[in-house]
């Protein structure tokens, strides 16, 4: 069987109900980090969500989110791959997407999984949720929006300290700094995403859709430049070097 292009069983299950379509990223045994077998399976979605409706973003696995890219494909890339742009090339489709989008975050949500967070219109978090921005201990920066997205949302005090210090927030200080919209117990997210996702569409859809455009008409454009600073930073021997270790760290 097919969802949206996508198989059922994959890296990445989708499931729909009424005006809900539900992402789920399913690659536990890695805490789901992205790969571009993932990255590919949601443009898959994206190219099937032609209908109104809400997209909610979540894991299949209870207390894990995204815990970022995978290192193990990342430290193989170069300027060429980061020149395709392929997590910011997904983030950018996810922002401007037609019709809202929710990441329902419980657990991890470090690098590319903060970012991908921050790409979706609103963000629920879980009693679990923790968000970081760690790659420039990997010798690389947040290129795919987390240099601005996360200055949008919580302020630049507090983004230069999740990037350039590595912090850590747990989903209250989330809340607190507006990286997002509701915090709830782990175990009623679902619940709480879909009472929200339920909430917007009540609104009118070509309503939603103008005000998605008006909201997006004073964003940064700052994805040139991140795309094109990653693409030196993957050729660095420190970048490899420094993911190396972090994966024979994970491997011990």
């Amino acid at each position: 069987m097919v969802t949206g292009g996508v198989p059922e069983e994959s890296a990445v299950v989708v499931r729909r109900d009424d005006r809900r379509t539900w992402i789920g990223f399913n690659r536990p045994e890695v805490r789901n980090a992205l790969n571009e077998e993932v990255v590919d399976l949601i443009h898959s979605v994206l190219d099937a969500a032609t209908e109104p409706g809400i997209l909610i973003f979540h894991s299949t696995t209870p207390g894990m989110f995204v815990a970022g890219a995978d290192i193990a494909e990342l430290v193989e890339r170069g300027a060429d791959d980061a020149l395709r742009a392929i997590n910011a090339g997904l983030f950018e489709r996810i922002e401007a997407h037609r019709w809202p989008t929710i990441a329902a975050v419980d657990g991890w949500a470090l690098g590319g999984g903060c970012e991908l967070a921050m790409s979706c219109d609103m963000r629920v978090a879980g009693s679990r949720a923790r968000f970081g921005q760690p790659e420039l201990n990997l010798g690389i920066l947040a290129g795919a929006g987390g240099n601005w997205r996360l200055v949008q949302l919580v302020g630049l005090a507090m983004a230069r300290r999740m990037l350039y210090a590595g912090e850590i927030i747990d989903a209250d200080t989330a809340l607190a700094a507006g990286l997002v919209d509701r915090v709830c117990p782990s175990e009623d997210l679902e619940a709480t995403a879909a009472a929200l996702a339920d909430t917007i569409a009540e609104r009118s859809w070509r309503a939603l859709e103008l005000t998605k455009r008006a909201l997006a008409l004073h964003r940064p454009a700052t994805t040139d430049f991140d795309v094109t600073a990653q693409a030196l930073l993957f050729e660095s021997d420190e970048k490899r070097r420094r993911m190396t270790e972090f994966l024979a760290r994970r491997h011990r």
